[in-house]
C-alpha cells in the first residue's frame, strides 16, 4: 500500500485550466486561466507548487512542504481533500475536493461562512502539452439510471480503511422531481427525493437540506447551503469522466462537526434510465 505522500506523488506535473469561481447557486461569477505546477525537490522529499493566475497582470504563489497537515488526506489514485478539520458555527469553514484521471484533474472548493454556503470555486486541469478535452456542463439525464460502484473511505485517526460496494438508483418521476436510492453493502437501502430547479436539485428531507449543483466539465457539487449545528453532514463533488463512469469524493463530518472521514467512489452505470 502506498504512504500518504506517494499518493500525493501520483499529482506531480504540470497542469493548465482554470479557476471558476462559483455563487452559492451554481452560477459562474469569474473565470480564471491558470498553470498550476507540483515539482519533486530532494529526490521528491519536498514539492514545491507554483500556482500561476493568468490575470494581468499575472500573479504567482509559491509554497513548499515537506509533510502533509492533519487536513489532508490521499487516496492511492491521488485523489484527494483538505479543509477544517472542524466545525463552528461562528467562524470560516470549507474544503477542496480532488479528483484525478489519467491527465486530467478535477478539483472543488466549498466555502461558508457561519454555516451559510458563500462561494464555490471549480479547477479543471490537464497536463500541459495534452490536448484539450472539451466536456459539457452536467445534465440530469447524464446521471438517470443504475449506477455500481466500489468505495474506499478513509479516517483522520489512521485507523485501517474499509473497502465496500455501493449502488446508486436515480429515477426521475417527473418534470420536477427525482427519486435517489442508495444501497451499501452492510447498510442497506435509503431512499430520498429531490426537487429539480434547473441545474439545481434540493433534497430537503431530514434535518440537513441538501443541495446538488449540476456544473461545466461533468461536475457536480453537493452540500448544505446552510449547515445545521448538531447534525452530521457531507461535502462532495463529483465527476462524470465518461458517459457511463463516475467518480465521487465525500468528506463527511459527525454531529458534533468534527471531520469523521473520506470516502472515493467509482462507479459505472448499468443502464440509463
Amino acid at each position: 500500500m502506498k504512504s500518504q505522500w506517494e499518493s500525493l506523488l501520483e499529482n506531480l506535473g504540470e497542469w493548465e485550466g482554470s479557476f471558476t469561481r462559483l455563487s452559492p447557486a451554481g452560477e459562474i461569477q469569474e473565470d480564471t486561466p491558470t498553470v498550476v505546477a507540483l515539482v519533486g525537490l530532494n529526490h521528491d522529499q519536498t514539492i514545491r507548487q507554483t500556482i500561476r493566475r493568468l490575470t494581468q497582470p499575472p500573479q504567482e504563489t509559491v509554497l513548499e512542504y515537506s509533510s502533509l497537515g492533519r487536513g489532508v488526506l490521499f487516496f492511492e489514485n491521488g485523489a484527494f481533500s483538505q479543509g477544517s478539520l472542524q466545525y463552528t458555527p461562528a467562524g470560516d469553514f470549507g474544503a477542496e475536493l480532488g479528483l484525478i484521471s489519467g491527465d486530467r484533474r478535477l478539483r472543488l472548493v466549498q466555502l461558508y461562512d457561519r454555516g451559510n454556503l458563500q462561494q464555490l470555486t471549480l479547477i479543471r486541469e490537464r497536463r500541459v502539452g495534452k490536448p484539450a478535452q472539451p466536456v459539457a456542463g452536467l445534465t440530469l439525464s447524464d446521471l438517470l439510471g443504475s449506477w455500481e460502484g466500489e468505495a474506499t473511505t478513509l479516517y483522520p485517526d489512521w485507523r485501517p480503511p474499509d473497502c465496500y460496494s455501493t449502488r446508486l438508483n436515480l429515477q426521475q418521476l417527473g418534470p420536477n422531481q427525482l427519486r435517489q436510492e442508495r444501497v451499501i453493502a452492510g447498510s442497506g437501502m435509503g431512499a430520498s427525493t429531490a426537487t429539480i430547479h434547473g441545474h439545481q436539485l434540493q433534497f430537503t428531507q431530514g434535518t440537513q437540506p441538501v443541495q446538488v449543483l449540476l456544473l461545466p466539465g461533468g461536475a457536480s457539487a453537493t452540500g448544505p447551503t446552510q449547515i445545521q449545528s448538531g447534525q452530521p453532514f457531507f461535502l462532495e463533488v463529483g465527476w462524470l469522466i465518461q458517459p457511463n463512469l463516475r467518480q465521487r469524493l465525500i468528506r463527511s463530518y459527525d454531529a458534533k462537526g468534527a471531520w469523521s472521514s473520506l470516502t472515493l467512489i467509482t462507479e459505472h452505470r448499468l443502464h440509463s434510465l
